[in-house]
């Protein structure tokens, strides 16, 4: 190791190639205090690098060699850091953790509707070919390693369109933020105060962070706020329950950087597994892997958010939208976690109007058989009047309302009757989606006008202007546990449903997280 004094006056130390890989003939990951590793940093925020004289050890001639220091305590790197450090032990703004108690009973939920869906059964059978461990899988009666078990609980938990959502952010934190925080609380033996301050916390960052970015500069570029929001989101969770300290979560946020990735072709996916992995296994595969990675010894590079040479430099997700004081301004101290809303309907968010409408307009009665549906909505109205995806397809999901007068959850993400139901591509074929730009707003809302034209004459019309359980719109408490009643009585008496309610609204007194992962399985 070498010290030498910069311009500034301060001292920084430098590590040879050998030094840094081996000091005293040790190797770093022998030293599980990490004492070693912060020998490299100091309270700037640089990465410089010099070249090693040859005259001063020859044996590093060749190597230019990285000198590596903390960031300041003043960047979005380092301010970030702090609440992944302090999140599971400090009092989180007041509401949040209420919030949090919902969402995971609203996840948990989701769950255990799908699963014995297409994703569910892919999932485990994943983890079936990659041996065994003690972890369970949420849900079911499976278990596996830590990694694949909460990898394969987030896959199930978007197995359907009925988990959360935070539509300013274009993110779905549940599947992997409760997946991890369950499965990782369970292994390290956390309680369940820890438990649920981690998820509020990891849904904080994941609602934070495409915003700061920028949800145009992510969109312009290709890159799905989904998969982007859930990956920080989840490494947050991970952090606090492995206790990471502040530089061990700066080194996190290198490594999640590092791995920030999706595309938005998910919109192409059929099956619904493409997608589930965006939206949920890949976070955990990243950001949960990361949070490892860091525990086990890794290090990465400081202020990989602000310095010249990081991620975000060089031009890449550039965009007049972004604002990454956004990520960090009042974190801790004031939540995000109220625009994260909860979905009505087992479908996709900006077909949830048109959803709540036709059902309306049926209900109210039409007196007259179908002669054709136009539907005006904001968005990306060809995409839903085509989507390959049942709970995605707009027109799909209008037909099976209108023949059976309901939607039921099954049958809006069945791939078979969207192929084959020549009942409903008979009635398909008369519904028209177009969009309507007079609905587009900011921030951003789903609505529908829906005109049903009867033959014969006559019409049905109406106007959705919001969803029940969108942001500016909210489910209130006892919505929110009805819709989860609702979902869990799908595999549960009632019993058992009120069971599983009491124990996970209960989470914050409980010693372990044990009582929540064996409340939902299979009986």
């Amino acid at each position: 190791m070498r010290r030498h004094v910069s311009p500034s006056g301060l001292f920084t130390d430098t590590l040879t190639v050998t030094d840094r890989y081996c000091i005293g003939g040790s190797p770093m990951a022998q030293d599980p205090s990490g004492s070693r590793r912060r020998l490299t940093r100091t309270r700037r925020s640089l990465i410089a690098y010099r070249r090693v004289s040859p005259a001063s050890d020859p044996s590093a001639a060749s190597h230019t060699v990285p000198t590596v220091t903390t960031s300041d305590d003043t960047t979005v790197t380092r301010r970030l850091a702090r609440f992944l450090a302090t999140a599971a032990t400090s009092e989180p703004p007041a509401g949040a953790q209420h919030h949090a108690t919902l969402h995971l009973l609203d996840t948990l939920a989701s769950i255990v509707a799908c699963r014995d869906l297409r994703a569910a059964e892919v999932a485990t059978a994943y983890t079936r070919r990659h041996g065994t461990g003690d972890v369970p899988i949420l849900g079911s009666d499976e278990r596996a390693s830590l990694l694949d078990a909460a990898f394969a609980s987030a896959i199930i938990a978007h197995g359907a369109e009925i988990n959360d959502f935070c539509p300013s952010a274009f993110v779905q934190p549940g599947p992997s933020v409760v997946s991890t925080a369950l499965c990782l609380g369970r292994q390290r033996r956390r309680s369940g105060e820890e438990t649920i301050r981690a998820v509020a916390a990891g849904y904080e960052v994941a609602c934070r962070l495409p915003r700061a970015i920028g949800n145009e500069a992510l969109r312009r570029h290709g890159v799905a706020n989904h998969s982007l929001g859930s990956l920080f989101g989840t490494a947050t969770t991970a952090a606090a329950l492995l206790r990471l300290d502040e530089d061990q979560a700066v080194d996190l946020i290198a490594f999640c950087a590092q791995q920030a990735s999706g595309s938005w072709q998910w919109l192409l996916d059929v099956e619904h597994l493409e997608k589930s992995f965006v939206f949920g296994g890949m976070a955990v595969h990243n950001g949960l892997h990361a949070a490892l990675l860091v525990e086990a010894g890794f290090t990465g590079v400081p202020d990989a958010l602000d310095v010249d040479g990081g991620w975000l430099a060089g031009g890449i997700l550039d965009g007049a939208d972004r604002s990454l004081s956004h990520l960090v301004d009042d974190l801790g101290s004031a939540h995000t976690i109220d625009l994260v809303g909860y979905k009505r309907f087992p479908v996709g968010g900006p077909v949830q109007p048109i959803v709540q409408g036709v059902l309306e307009l049926v209900e109210a009665g039409l007196d007259g058989e179908v002669d054709a549906v136009h539907i005006e909505m904001p968005g990306a109205a060809d995409t839903f009047a085509n989507a390959r995806m049942p709970a995605l397809n707009a027109r799909y999901l209008v037909a099976l309302i209108l023949l059976e007068g309901r939607l039921d959850f099954v049958a809006a993400q069945s791939l078979e009757r969207l192929r084959t139901d020549t009942a409903v591509h008979a009635l398909m074929d008369r519904i028209r989606i177009e969009h309507d730009p007079s609905q587009e707003t900011d921030p951003r809302s789903e609505s529908a006008r829906i005109r049903i034209d009867l033959v014969g004459g006559g019409e049905r019309s109406i106007f959705v202007d919001h969803v029940r359980g969108y942001p500016s719109h909210p489910m209130n408490d006892d919505e929110v546990i009805d819709k989860a009643r609702t979902l869990l009585a799908t595999q549960f008496s009632a019993d058992r449903v009120g069971h599983i309610v009491d124990t996970v609204l209960s989470i914050a007194t409980l010693p372990t997280v044990d009582p929540i992962i064996d409340a939902i399985a299979p009986a």
